[in-house]
């Protein structure tokens, strides 16, 4: 069964929830690439990218849409997947291939994933939080510490 509660062990989404949202940032995608980023840039007040990650399993390409924070020529993303007790897939691929494909307003670039620090941490989270105050409620949700991810350019 599909738990979608916020229980303090966070949310389960199963396959009914997981193949939701593949299908809603598929078309996010494909709306984001057609307007160059005019339309689907921006969700909740905050920018949003494309994330093109390689599978761990299948080594296929697999694209997400994601909120960030620009931070000097770096980007910095949240591995949230709304306070699941589990990582979202796109955070467990760039773990293992972290070399990563980044769209913005319709540039490209390759990009170097990596989780931040612990001194990254603390220096992002509060603006992430104000970026985005969901994140917080996302991270009282879960067990798990909700990975800050930076993408630095290569």
């Amino acid at each position: 069964m599909t738990e979608l509660s916020g229980g303090r062990r966070g949310v389960r989404w199963g396959a009914v929830g997981r193949a939701v949202t593949r299908a809603v940032s598929a078309v996010h995608n494909r709306v984001y690439r057609l307007s160059g980023g005019r339309l689907g840039g921006r969700l909740f007040k905050s920018p949003v990218l494309l994330l093109t990650t390689t599978g761990r399993k299948s080594g296929q390409l697999r694209t997400v849409p994601l909120l960030y924070l620009a931070d000097g020529d770096t980007f910095v993303i949240v591995a949230s997947y709304g306070g699941s007790a589990t990582h979202p897939v796109w955070f467990l691929n760039l773990r293992a291939h972290p070399e990563v494909e980044v769209e913005v307003a319709g540039t490209r670039r390759r990009m170097r994933a990596g989780v931040a620090t612990a001194a990254e941490r603390r220096r992002l989270w509060p603006r992430l939080v104000q970026m985005y105050a969901s994140y917080e409620t996302y991270q009282e949700r879960t067990e798990r510490k909700i990975p800050v991810v930076v993408l630095r350019p290569v």
